[in-house]
Parts: structure tokens; sequence; C-alpha cells
């Protein structure tokens, strides 16, 4: 892994492949190891740069509070020491918040957004107290939280055909930090809406949807995916939370794709 220094303090990421390029970032609580075989594939047609977001992975803390607009913050800071000056975005869940923060700080870096299970919309009131509700969990017992959490994160029938994928996140869940894991609570918690920003893009949108993905509301999000002058969408059956691990050879085939045809344009 290669490092920069961000704010005196370390953030970690993996650099593969050459040309264009493509980020690839990480959902909550997890870290770059999800993107493990993407890495490999993609780097055969890109730059790919994959990061540890704050506190996760080999990533340093910055705060005890990670907003969407610092981790943006700390990946163009990646770009830049590694002088490259555009990109396609493709963020899962979480990711896919930065990446929506990124969009908004940053649109002359960005040739393309990939939204992952991902959405514009901010929480809610309901939404934002079950963060509160999950933070104190978190900090009573995290080894329970995070098992709960990652059983929903999978379609039931693959997870029962595929018990390795859930126990292949729950390694990596489980060994985040739990100061982390917080700080990125309350970072959703806090985010803004980019449901405005979706109207106005002039990069590319994709979305990336599972019809069984219970964190996504996908009538909410479907209404989001016409707001883009360019949006495409990949709805995917069968698959929850985690397209990538439940249908790689079609999420990866679908990125590679879609991030072609944004340097295109």
């Amino acid at each position: 892994m290669k490092t920069i220094t961000y704010n005196q303090k370390q953030i970690a990421y993996h650099q593969a492949g050459a040309g264009q390029c493509l980020m690839l970032v990480h959902g909550f609580p997890m870290d770059s190891r999800v993107w493990q075989n993407f890495i490999t594939a993609l780097a055969e047609h890109f730059c790919v740069l994959v990061p540890d977001l704050p506190g996760f992975g080999q990533s340093e803390m910055l705060a005890e509070r990670h907003d969407m607009s610092l981790m943006a913050d700390v990946l163009a800071a990646i770009l830049k020491a590694e002088k490259i000056s555009k990109c396609v975005f493709a963020g899962h869940s979480m990711g896919g918040y930065v990446g929506l923060a990124f969009a908004a700080a940053y649109p002359e870096m960005l040739r393309g957004l990939a939204l992952l299970h991902s959405q514009a919309a901010a929480d809610d009131e309901n939404t934002r107290e079950q963060r509160n509700q999950n933070i104190l969990k978190v900090s009573k017992d995290k080894k329970t939280y995070l098992e709960g959490f990652v059983d929903g994160l999978f379609d039931p029938d693959f997870l029962k055909q595929n018990p390795q994928s859930a126990g292949y996140i729950k390694d990596i869940t489980q060994s985040q930090d739990e100061k982390a894991i917080v700080a990125a609570l309350a970072g959703m918690r806090e985010r803004e809406s980019h449901i405005e920003l979706l109207t106005h893009i002039k990069a590319p949108v994709l979305f990336v949807l599972g019809k069984s993905d219970s964190r996504m509301p996908l009538v909410k999000i479907m209404a989001q995916t016409v707001l883009p002058a360019h949006g495409e969408l990949l709805m995917l059956k069968g698959v929850g939370h985690m397209g990538f691990l439940e249908a790689p050879q079609i999420v990866q085939h679908t990125l590679q794709s879609f991030t072609e045809r944004c340097y295109l344009t």
C-alpha cells in the first residue's frame, strides 16, 4: 500500500494499473480489502486507486466525526499526490455518500460517478435517531452490533448458499476500530442532501441497485435515477446491498464499460 500525509495523519491506499483513473471507495464499516478481486481485474484497463477511508483499514483517524466532505477532501488529496486531474468515482454505500460530496466540491475532477447501493438524500429524523442508537450499540458491544449488521447486507438466498461471503465481510468489519465506526456513523448522520446536485451534475451517473437491498429503499432511489442529465441504472435480481460480491462479474463489467464511456465524452 501507499500512503499520503493528511493533517499530520497517514492515509493508506492501493494503486494499480495505468491510464485513466477509476477510484473504488468502500462502504461502512469496511476497508479497501472488499475490492480485492476488482483491483486485479480493473487494473488491466485503468489506473485504479482504492483508499482506506479515514480511520478504516490502515488509515488513521482524523476527527471524532468523519464528515463526508472531509473524506472527499482526503480522496482529492490522494488524486493530487498521484498527479491525477480527473477520475471516475465509484462508491459503495457510504462510499457513494463520499462520492456525492466529492462531486459537489471537486466537479472539475469528476468524469463519472457510480453509486453502488447508495443515494443522494440526507437522513430523515428516524434514520438520524437510528444512527444515534447504533453509536450506542457500537460503544456497548461492537462485535454483536457488527454481526447483525453484516447479516442484513445480503440477499437471504445468496447468504444461505454463500455463507463464506458474510464471513469475509464480518472479518473485515470486526477488524475496524470502534472510534472509526462511531466517527463514520456520526458523519453519515450529519451529511447534507445532494438531490439538487443530481439535477445539474455534468458527469454521467450510474446507479447500481439490488432488488433485495433492505438498506436502500428502491422507490426513493428510482426517483433519483432520472435526475441527472446522463443517468444509468443497473438493477440486480437476487442481490442485496453487496452487489460487487453477490453479482461480481456483472458489476465489474458494468463498472468497466461505464468508466470507458465516461472518458469518451
